[in-house]
């Protein structure tokens, strides 16, 4: 089963998606570069529910 995100959570997944790519994507208070996809997905969705965009709650 895959989860459902919105469309702005999807944009905002992908421009940290991009910008992991291109090196400029940095962690929270660390602002350590992050080379993780999974870590570039969970920061796109984190940025994503602090606009308000449709997000499923984190799970664990």
């Amino acid at each position: 089963m895959t989860k459902k995100y919105g469309e702005k959570a999807k944009e905002s997944v992908k421009e940290a998606m991009d910008k992991m790519k291109k090196g400029k994507l940095e962690s929270g208070k660390s602002h350590q570069k992050v080379t993780d996809r999974k870590q570039a997905i969970a920061i796109g969705l984190s940025e994503a529910r602090k606009k308000g965009a449709k997000v499923p709650k984190k799970t664990g």
